[in-house]
C-alpha cells in the first residue's frame, strides 16, 4: 500500500516521550512503529476519526509551546481541505508511522 509523507505537530513531554495534542493525550506514541487509528469521540472536538497529518509543517492556529513537528508516513488517507488559517490541506489516515523529529 502506498504511503504519503506528512507532518504532525506532537506534544513533547518533559521526560522526552511524545503524544497527541488533544485526543488521547496520555498515550505515548512510539517512533518507527505503524499505529492503527482509533476512534475516540471527544466533547468539544469535531468527530474526525483517524490520524491527522499536514501537507506542510504549518498550523498557525496551534501554539508551538511544548510541541514539535515530526515527519510521519500515512497509509489509507483522506484529504480534507481546511482554511489557510488552519494549515490548509489536512490528511486523515487509518495508519501512521512517526519517522523523525524535524
Amino acid at each position: 500500500m502506498k504511503t504519503t509523507k506528512a507532518y504532525k505537530l506532537l506534544r513533547v513531554r518533559k521526560n522526552g516521550t511524545i503524544g497527541s495534542l488533544f485526543i488521547n493525550r496520555k498515550d505515548i506514541l512510539p517512533i518507527g512503529k505503524w499505529l492503527d487509528a482509533e476512534d475516540h469521540p471527544t466533547k468539544g472536538f469535531a468527530h474526525r476519526p483517524g490520524w491527522h497529518g499536514m501537507k506542510m509543517p504549518f498550523a498557525p492556529h496551534l501554539s508551538p509551546n511544548g510541541r514539535a513537528w515530526f515527519i510521519v508516513r500515512l497509509k489509507d488517507i483522506e484529504i480534507i481541505e481546511r482554511p489557510a488559517s488552519q494549515g490548509g490541506i489536512w490528511f486523515l489516515a487509518k495508519k501512521m508511522k512517526i519517522v523523525e523529529r524535524m
